[in-house]
């Protein structure tokens, strides 16, 4: 697992970590997926990076647009619930990637053969959001 799972309510607000832009938006309506899905760019240290935020509500794809710019704080969607979320208990799946994303879409699991790989391309996501347990 290459992200991180943050428990919550079905409607809590997700906000961004950082301004930025809204890469790609979209739902990944497989089973066991992410379900609607928010991509967002920004740079750290002079290089780029991208945030997906997984297991949203649908509504969440209407908060915003593809290439908006979007400020710190700002609220880009909300948890969603089982139904929609692609099968999961109401949670957060935030993932970074080093790579620009090809869709609205990253592996957010991967082989132990994978790993050092991984490991290279999907910083922690503790780096931008802080010691959160």
């Amino acid at each position: 697992h290459v992200g991180i799972d943050i428990g919550g309510p079905v409607g809590i607000p997700i906000h961004a970590f950082d301004s930025g832009i809204v890469h790609s938006l979209g739902i990944n309506s497989e089973d066991g997926s992410y379900g609607p899905t928010i991509i967002t760019q920004h740079i750290i240290d002079g290089r780029d990076i991208w945030a997906l935020h997984g297991h949203l509500s649908v509504e969440s794809l209407e908060m915003v647009e593809q290439g908006q710019q979007i400020d710190k704080g700002q609220i880009i969607g909300t948890i969603g619930s089982k139904e929609v979320n692609g099968g999961w208990a109401p949670h957060l799946h935030f993932q970074l990637s080093w790579q620009e994303p090809q869709d609205n879409d990253l592996p957010g699991v991967v082989s132990r053969e994978d790993r050092e790989w991984a490991l290279e391309m999907f910083p922690d996501p503790r780096m931008v959001l802080g010691p959160i347990y």
